[in-house]
């Protein structure tokens, strides 16, 4: 039976052997330590200046070590250049100095200074004396701090590791690292005909064998440490909030120079201070930069803010007297590929296209209709565009206005046409019906008739708020413009007016915006709850091609939303977040945090933190750079920025009472 039991044991060994390709290899393995299997081919050290390593690619290795250091140095820039400074390795051995031996050893340092100093008084070099004395004071006050025990003395020596793929390569990069750090005056040394020991002493060995110290004390000790906070933010702009780990106020500027576009989003969870951060950033960017702003206001949040900048507040609702045209158009500044100057143009093909975009989505309805297709967007896009050949619009900005008509009371001394309707194109859609002879485009034209007819203010329609000429004009220079139209129904009207009117807007605010950078002023459109845009893909278009559009015109589009798993889960909605630099997420749902994590590469303590955050907490990422992030409203702001009912109720009493 034992014999049996060896057996199946060397059956089972002979196995596993043969589970391998080739199993004098498996034997080798085997007989070779960690550090032999993770070393290279061989290390050539032959030269006097660098080290070849010698692998499946040969790469080169030049070591370093710090020879001189600065009087002073500063927290936390000292070696940061060489930190940072691409392929490179850099290791610091630290060593404290018993306190006997540095009480001794400044003791003679500051004999030899006062001796100097009695030199240089008794030569008349009062410059020197004076120099030699500061250093000697200097060296008394380190001498009785560590004797108070507020001090203490270190040995640290520097090595650094620079790698290349070339001997030329690596020969600049020396000269460069050489000119960076001298910048701190900081003069690093080659470890000429130590290469070796030096490329030792600088792997994780804690061998160290190149004796090059220098002495430091406890405060400069620590300028060598690595760890750094990141800070974001501009030279100037407005405060938007602190760094809370460090404490310095952050300074935020929607159009800065190094931006790559101007765009902005915040994801955050019900509650989180979403709308309050964008209200306090309204409100601070008017009063010291004065840039005007427009919200797409869905919850009816932002009103008290246009009250309290002396903005306009428009409310859009079944009830309301609004009305705004989807037909509006207005030319735009354009500069001529060929001649490199700018003219004024009307783009009626792109405004084609938005209407268009725009009639498909009231088409398609809340249930989404599949019924509507290329047949269907063919004939409204055809409709559209006979509306405006109709009333003679074309690419010359002077086919907007009437040909004879003078008005007085009109800066260009003319009239302005009457825009297409909503009810116009229905009657149009109407007379093609009957003229039609294609039984392929009857099912579409009976489609449309049908449907469209609730948005026609002639058969009272429930939805006729769009139909008509537009009742009013956003006035340009006005800090903020709020259009309110969280009285429309939740579920499909608030979504058709947000993709409506960021055509109107675009038309009627961003276009008036002047190529010129001298004379642009600074903008911004806000989209508050834009997740309810998704499920329609016409409005989604349009909503990337204004992201991506809205920086050539001096534009920043805001976009605000509690839902950040329906854009990931729509790759079309991607434009957005790839067109925006900055991005400020508050505390977010637990059930958001992996999309959030996965799309934006946040750290495991990134996304633990924004789980357990307090409200107006949060991360801002400007760029590359990123920072923890709590703003605070003054007790003025609070008064427009609040949005929690029972609060708003206390702080109405509390007023009403004073």
């Amino acid at each position: 039976m034992a014999k049996n039991k060896k057996q199946k044991e060397l059956e089972k060994q002979k196995q596993l052997n043969n589970d391998y390709t080739n199993p004098d290899e498996y034997q080798i393995l085997k007989k070779k330590t960690i550090k032999e299997l993770i070393a290279p081919a061989g290390i050539d050290a032959s030269n006097i200046d660098h080290l070849e390593i010698v692998s499946n690619i040969t790469r080169y290795a030049r070591s370093f070590f710090v020879s001189t250091l600065p009087r002073m140095a500063t927290f936390p820039e000292l070696f940061r250049d060489m930190y940072m400074f691409g392929d490179i390795n850099t290791s610091i051995y630290i060593n404290p100095i018993a306190e006997s031996r540095s009480q001794n050893e400044l003791n003679r340092v500051i004999n030899e200074l006062e001796t100097e100093r009695i030199v240089a008084a008794d030569r008349g070099n009062i410059n020197r004396e004076s120099t030699i004395g500061q250093k000697r004071w200097e060296a008394e006050q380190l001498r009785d701090e560590i004797a108070a025990g507020y001090n203490k003395l270190f040995e640290a020596s520097i090595v650094s590791t620079l790698f290349a793929y070339s001997l030329e390569d690596l020969n600049r990069y020396t000269k460069l690292l050489a000119s960076e750090m001298s910048k701190s005056l900081v003069d690093i040394k080659s470890a000429w005909g130590m290469q070796e020991e030096a490329f030792k002493s600088n792997m994780p060995l804690m061998e160290n064998k190149i004796k090059k110290t220098h002495t430091f004390d406890r405060r400069s000790m620590g300028t060598v440490f690595p760890f750094t906070t990141s800070e974001v933010g501009h030279p100037t702009g407005v405060p938007l909030g602190f760094n809370k780990q460090t404490g310095v106020p952050i300074l935020f500027d929607n159009f800065h120079g190094s931006l790559t576009n101007y765009n902005m989003v915040i994801f955050a969870k019900s509650g989180a201070g979403k709308s309050v951060t964008m209200k306090t950033l309204i409100s601070r960017s008017a009063v010291l930069m004065g840039i005007q702003s427009l919200a797409l206001d869905a919850e009816g949040e932002y009103s008290i803010v246009a009250e309290s900048l002396g903005g306009i507040n428009v409310v859009i609702s079944p009830t309301s007297q609004t009305v705004i045209n989807l037909f509006d158009i207005e030319s735009e500044i354009i500069k001529d590929e060929i001649t490199g100057k700018s003219r004024s143009v009307v783009n009626v093909e792109n405004k084609v296209e938005d209407v268009t975009q725009a009639l498909l989505t009231m088409s398609r309805g809340s249930t989404r209709s599949k019924e509507v297709n290329e047949l269907t967007k063919q004939i409204i896009s055809e409709s559209v565009a006979e509306e405006y050949k109709q009333i003679g619009i074309t690419s010359d900005p002077n086919s907007l206005y009437e040909a004879n008509a003078i008005n007085s009371g009109d800066a260009l001394g003319k009239t302005r046409k009457l825009m297409p309707t909503i009810g116009s194109w229905y009657k149009r859609i109407l007379r093609k019906a009957e003229e039609n002879k294609n039984p392929d485009y009857q099912f579409h034209y009976s489609y449309l008739i049908k449907v469209m007819r609730q948005y026609i203010r002639e058969y009272n329609g429930q939805m006729a708020y769009f139909d008509g000429q537009s009742t009013f004009d956003l006035l340009d220079g006005t800090l903020f413009i709020n259009l309110d139209i969280s009285g429309l129904e939740e579920r499909f009207a608030r979504p058709l007016a947000q993709q409506i009117l960021l055509s109107w807007i675009w038309e009627k605010y961003v276009k008036k915006n002047s190529e010129d950078r001298s004379k642009a002023s600074k903008k911004r459109v806000l989209v508050d709850e834009a997740w309810m845009l998704l499920p329609y893909p016409e409005a989604v278009d349009f909503l990337n091609t204004m992201a991506r559009r809205a920086r050539k015109r001096n534009v920043s589009l805001a976009i605000i939303s509690q839902r950040f798993q329906d854009f990931y889960e729509k790759p079309e909605a991607q434009a957005v977040l790839t067109s925006s630099d900055t991005k400020l997420f508050l505390a977010q749902d637990k059930s958001e945090i992996q999309y959030l994590k996965e799309v934006f590469k946040l750290s495991s303590g990134e996304s633990g933190f924004l789980v357990t955050c307090q409200k107006g907490e949060g991360l801002l990422k400007v760029g590359a750079d990123t920072a923890i992030i709590q703003i605070r409203p003054t007790a003025k702001e609070f008064e427009f920025v609040e949005t929690n009912i029972n609060k708003l109720v206390k702080m109405n009493k509390n007023r009403n009472e004073y």
